[in-house]
């Protein structure tokens, strides 16, 4: 918190030393979480229940300047921590809630076109590609998994990406070209490893938004570039297509969002995560070399929106047939959240969102099956100013 203090006073000191500063806005919010956790488990005929009470907190702190001609820069203040942010009270209040930049960006907004570097905010809650595209198979299907259920690039990730993004109008909608980064290896020259200069990881995002009738659509694909480092595969090339579509319905608002993803890679890495049953909870790692990795999978979202009221639901199928396996993997999430307005004004507000956060996984390995599911349920109160 010292830090964040710090940090505060110092952009308000740059964004009031002289009438040539460009002047500094603040923001932001602070958030007290009180989370119920309930895990349910089966290896087989090994069965296990578990479940947990506990408090978190965040605070986030925005600024944005106005550099004129349309040139700008944003930041956001919080702990970079790959769990969204949240701290949670460890014993006698000993954690520490280091605050770090998660993301800034800065460019120039023109007429009918735009451009911005930096660490970029992906609003992963309202476009679930990446989610697809990083987390198509999950570590473990079982405690302390990591998947595509319950939005992992807005936990692990910070909502963000380091990236180059240039927008233009095209016709009646906009094209957006995202350049994106997502590792700087650094390798020799040799005959097995290539270049060192072409081996860090690269990706491009393309969308196009448009509105047909009231009906607004975005087509989208990331493909890679490069080489890239996945959670469970590494050195492989992924693609990934789809679209949101969103329709106006009286005072509600339908988001369906469907995409598709695949990767066929020889000569890749793979990270295996095990658990052993006898240790719930403890995940042993173990790589493997010269995978031919081959996978392909699919998401579907149905998502709801009125007024206070948000609802979505996710299904995700992904097959893995990596070295001639043929493991499946299903994915059911669900997320309801409702916000009450305790205060707002123009100064900042203050609400309560309960919130109902379900994640069933479930993965058929050919000679068994293995299940884990997830409920969460949430108060989150906040003030934001």
């Amino acid at each position: 918190m010292k830090k964040m203090l710090s940090l505060a006073a110092m952009f308000a000191v740059l964004g009031y030393a002289s009438p040539a500063t460009a002047e500094v806005k603040f923001g932001g919010d602070a958030s007290i979480r009180l989370r119920g956790q309930f895990e349910d488990v089966e290896y087989g005929s090994y069965e296990n229940n578990e479940d947990d009470l506990n408090f978190a907190y965040r605070v986030r702190l925005k600024a944005s300047a106005d550099l004129g001609s349309g040139y700008f820069f944003k930041a956001m203040l919080t702990s970079d921590n790959a769990a969204g942010g949240w701290n949670t009270v460890s014993e006698n209040n000993t954690e520490d809630g280091e605050i770090d930049i998660s993301n800034f960006y800065f460019g120039r907004m023109m007429e009918d076109s735009h451009y911005m570097v930096g660490r970029l905010p992906l609003n992963a809650a309202n476009n679930p590609i990446f989610d697809l595209a990083m987390y198509p198979i999950p570590t473990t299907v079982g405690l302390g998994a990591i998947g595509i259920g319950d939005q992992p690039i807005g936990t692990y990730n910070m909502d963000r990406i380091f990236g180059l993004n240039y927008g233009t109008k095209i016709g009646p909608g906009e094209l957006n070209g995202t350049l994106i980064v997502l590792d700087n290896d650094i390798k020799d020259d040799s005959y097995n490893e290539g270049d060192g200069l072409f081996n860090d990881g690269y990706a491009l995002h393309l969308s196009y938004k448009t509105n047909i009738g009231n009906v607004t659509v975005e087509p989208q694909a990331i493909i890679g570039l490069t080489n890239l480092d996945g959670l469970v595969y590494h050195n492989v090339t992924p693609y990934v297509f789809g679209a949101n579509v969103t329709i106006p319905a009286g005072k509600a608002k339908i988001g369906v969002s469907g995409f598709y993803t695949a990767a066929d890679d020889d000569d890749a890495d793979a990270v295996v995560y095990g658990d052993n049953p006898a240790t719930p909870g403890v995940t042993e790692t173990s790589y493997l070399v010269g995978a031919d990795v081959d996978y392909s999978g699919y998401l579907l979202r149905l998502k709801g929106e009125y007024g206070p009221f948000t609802a979505w639901v996710d299904y995700n199928h992904t097959d893995d047939k990596t070295d001639g396996y043929d493991d499946d993997y299903d994915n059911l999430f669900v997320w309801a959240q409702y916000n009450y307005k305790v205060y707002d004004s123009a100064m900042g507000s203050f609400s309560l969102t309960p919130i109902v956060r379900y994640w069933a996984l479930g993965g058929d390995f050919g000679c068994c099956e293995d299940n884990y599911s997830r409920l969460r349920t949430e108060l989150v109160a906040t003030v934001s100013f």
